[in-house]
């Protein structure tokens, strides 16, 4: 008899974890992000963050979509087909001046980059070599938004070269099958690629080395689910602080996760180096102390002031506190 009444007791209490259980993940909200670009080192922190569970832990059930730059991405969010996206936020600034309705709401690369690269045996050391080569470039994409200003810091004119264009992978190719001489990428990811293919080493150029240091990568979202869905904003945004944070201690599981869960990210030894070169530009000298996504307004300011001087952006765009916001962070 106790037996029986052992049995039943065991069903009934396995019966309400299981409706527990099932509770739970009806009560999952499916939300997407769309990222700046196809997948390399820099998105693996997401991936760690999903098969860690903190997004579930937060209610949210995430789909990582790659992009096809910030410019499209950012478009993406401003029409409401993607709540988040993983964007250039200098690019965001200027298409949100123009009356697009998005905002930042955590920084995560607050150093910049973005460089001019290329094969060592073209001998471009400084940016007044590129005069008269043939740059490999994907319009719409957040190095080609900010290019611009590299070329004004450095005194050269878009008449000192000419240029190829191309999705990402065309862009690769053109350089590394001798098309073209350098393109705009990212100083973790596609230099290293290129060393992958040729086996050769690759001279980088950096922006930031030129005056161009500004904040890039960030997390973006429409105004109007700022207003309407502010909890699952700082839910999504705390799931995404710590996975950021655990990037930071153990780049080889935040690579291994993204490999896991699409096989042609990368090669798993280049992709690490990469996430190892893009950690540190998680901070700043004044946010060295905080965690990931938490932007200085002088930081802010300073990039801000960098678009209106050489970017384009008009003096009467307002003032960088308009186009961003800390409060959402954990």
């Amino acid at each position: 008899m106790k037996a029986k009444l052992s049995i039943k007791l065991i069903l009934g209490a396995l019966a309400m974890v299981l409706v527990t259980v099932s509770a739970q993940a009806q009560q999952k909200e499916k939300v997407s992000l769309m990222l700046n670009w196809y997948l390399y080192s820099e998105h693996a922190p997401f991936f760690l963050g999903k098969e860690r569970g903190y997004f579930d832990a937060e209610g949210i059930d995430l789909d990582i979509q790659e992009g096809r730059g910030s410019g499209p991405t950012i478009q993406a969010v401003a029409a409401k087909t993607i709540p988040f996206g993983y964007a250039d936020v200098g690019t965001m600034i200027k298409v949100a001046a123009k009356g697009a309705p998005v905002k930042t709401i955590g920084v995560a690369l607050q150093k910049s980059p973005m460089s001019v690269m290329g094969l060592s045996e073209r001998n471009i050391k400084k940016p007044e070599d590129i005069k008269g080569k043939i740059i490999a470039v994907t319009p719409g994409d957040s190095m080609s938004q900010i290019f611009p200003l590299f070329l004004k810091k450095t005194g050269l004119k878009e008449s000192d070269f000419s240029t190829v264009a191309g999705d990402g992978q065309t862009k690769l190719n053109a350089v590394i099958n001798g098309q073209a001489d350098l393109l705009l990428g990212y100083l973790m990811d596609q230099n290293i690629k290129i060393q992958d293919a040729t086996k050769k080493p690759v001279t980088v150029i950096p922006f930031a080395d030129y005056g161009v240091n500004m904040i890039v990568s960030g997390i973006i979202t429409h105004k109007d689910l700022l207003r309407d869905k502010p909890d699952l904003v700082r839910r999504f945004m705390r799931a995404s602080t710590r996975a950021f944070e655990d990037a930071e201690k153990s780049p080889e599981a935040a690579v291994d996760a993204m490999l896991k869960a699409n096989a042609k990210s990368g090669v798993r030894d280049s992709l690490i180096v990469g996430l190892k070169l893009t950690t540190p530009l998680y901070h700043t000298a004044e946010t060295a102390k905080l965690r990931p996504f938490r932007v200085s307004p002088n930081d802010m300011t300073e990039s801000f002031t960098l678009l209106v001087d050489y970017g384009g952006l008009d003096k009467s765009a307002g003032r960088a506190e308009d186009y961003y916001s800390n409060d959402y962070l954990p």
